[in-house]
């Protein structure tokens, strides 16, 4: 789906063009504590980390979450999301590679508005899904 996604064109099935990301470092994880004001110690602090008994710090969930939102608005204005929502089902940790992948299930029409419903996901370099979640996008 190259061309600007519209209610005609979009069709249950259809796959959201990927997001990969660079794996998860130390440098991301802090650029996102000051950016999000989230200084959780479980994210930054590997000493803080290992006492609550995990091996290193990991990624803020909403970082994940935030990388979804990057894969729908670089597909369609902002402006168009009616809904978003995510369940967290696994850790991001350090290295992970993530990938952002979406799929349109859904095509209706709500409040005088025609919508399409998206599957969300986020995935780890094994295939494992870190996030999982959806999105209500209006759609001329």
């Amino acid at each position: 789906m190259n061309q600007t996604p519209t209610f005609a064109r979009v069709q249950v099935g259809d796959a959201l063009p990927a997001l990969t990301l660079a794996p998860v470092d130390r440098t991301t994880l802090a650029l996102f504590a000051g950016a999000s004001n989230d200084h959780n110690a479980i994210h930054i602090d590997i000493d803080f980390a290992r006492k609550a008994g995990m091996p290193d710090v990991f990624a803020h969930g909403m970082l994940s979450m935030a990388w979804l939102g990057r894969l729908l608005t670089l597909w369609v204005d902002q402006r168009q999301l009616r809904q978003f929502g995510v369940r967290f089902v696994g850790i991001t940790q350090l290295g992970h590679a993530i990938t952002c992948t979406g799929k349109v299930v859904e095509k209706f029409e709500a409040d005088g508005e025609t919508r399409i419903k998206v599957e969300l996901q986020t995935a780890n370099q094994y295939g494992e899904p870190r996030i999982v979640g959806d999105a209500v996008i209006a759609l001329q």
